[in-house]
């Protein structure tokens, strides 16, 4: 029998169906993400640019566009903790800082390489990002120095600390998670999470679980404290190249070059609902936002991303 939750997800989803497109760029988006309040959505785009949109009841405005950067932009996040403050990542082998209220560029930092992810610590103090060459730097977010930087001698795709900001976790393109103790940088543990090439990570608000996606069309879901999966997703049929928890975590949503975002319920594994697209779900140029209540607009909008 359907949980009272699921009964209730799935009429909010069956009576606020509709979906909007929000024209942001003029090339593809690569990267989406939610300020921690919750009203502003940046965008990343091999543009160049960084836009910002705010929310305003069941819809987007558009705010600002960032410039500066001389290469794609292929990854951004928010800080933690200060809805102001985001970072951006691009190919011209720079992170970029910017202020909304400013709309100004605050910091800009070079690395070594052409940079392809990046995220900001739980503590809102250290940003790390990863280039090209599966080099990760650590960089202090007040002084905009760098703290460390690991070279690693296979494929990293993304990288996120855990909740508790103790341990780093990566995966990689052998298809496992390789988990880090933090700061100090010492291997703890690589776990083999998928058959082939382990391409994003999340970790869910409550600090309970984190998802990882793969090549093999497989969404895994993991318990943080035993490092077991918990649990496997299988209605994708293309690679998972991304994937978002809902505010409360009850939610996961993976989506792929198939033409729909799967929601499913995390307790249980069913699915809640498909959002349609005419895009590729991974390779949208604009972001699609589901009618629902406040509470639950920010868990209807997927970060996309190539």
């Amino acid at each position: 029998m359907a949980s009272q939750y699921y009964q209730e997800m799935q009429e909010s989803f069956r009576n606020n169906s509709k979906s909007r497109e929000f024209p942001a760029h003029s090339a593809k988006v690569h990267s989406v993400a939610w300020s921690c309040d919750g009203r502003r959505l940046a965008s990343g785009s091999f543009d160049k640019t960084a836009s910002v949109f705010v929310l305003e009841k069941d819809r987007l405005v558009k705010d600002n566009n960032y410039r500066g950067h001389g290469d794609s932009v292929d990854q951004l996040c928010w800080h933690p903790n200060n809805p102001d403050l985001f970072v951006t990542a691009s190919g011209d082998k720079t992170i970029r800082i910017w202020d909304v209220r400013t709309t100004k560029c605050i910091a800009t930092v070079n690395t070594k390489g052409e940079n392809i992810n990046i995220c900001w610590s739980p503590d809102g103090q250290t940003i790390a990002v990863g280039n090209k060459d599966d080099v990760v730097t650590f960089i202090d977010a007040k002084t905009h120095r760098s703290r460390a930087e690991e070279q690693f001698k296979f494929e990293v795709n993304e990288i996120s600390w855990n909740n508790d900001n103790d341990m780093f976790f990566l995966t990689n393109g052998n298809g496992c998670i390789n988990i880090l103790s933090y700061p100090e940088l010492k291997p703890i543990q690589s776990i083999n999470a998928h058959p082939s090439n382990c391409i994003c990570i999340k970790f869910d608000p409550t600090g309970k679980y984190f998802a990882t996606g793969s090549a093999d069309a497989l969404v895994s879901l993991w318990d943080v404290e035993e490092l077991v999966c918990v649990r496997c997703f299988s209605r994708l049929d293309w690679p998972v190249r991304t994937l978002s928890f809902s505010h409360d975590g009850k939610m996961l949503a993976s989506a792929s070059e198939d033409h729909f975002i799967d929601i499913a319920e995390v307790e249980t594994g069913e699915k809640l609902w498909e959002v349609r697209t005419e895009a590729r779900a991974s390779q949208l140029l604009s972001v699609r936002l589901q009618k629902l209540r406040l509470k639950e607009i920010y868990s209807q909008l997927l970060c996309f991303y190539v």
